[in-house]
């Protein structure tokens, strides 16, 4: 977590964790507050890929 950022302004993420391991979060949402943004965690994997403008 502390190296991801969010790909827009740079800001710190937050974590939420749906379900997770003994060593990894499985699924989840890393959360921009700065820009109210969500970036979904599917098996293991955060899809950092900036929102479409006009989203």
């Amino acid at each position: 977590m502390d190296i991801l950022a969010c790909p827009v302004c740079k800001g710190e993420l937050e974590l939420t964790v749906e379900e997770e391991d003994e060593r990894e979060v499985i699924t989840g949402s890393l959360r921009c507050p700065k820009c109210a943004v969500n970036y979904p965690i599917v098996d293991t994997i955060p899809n950092l890929l900036p929102p479409e403008p006009g989203d």
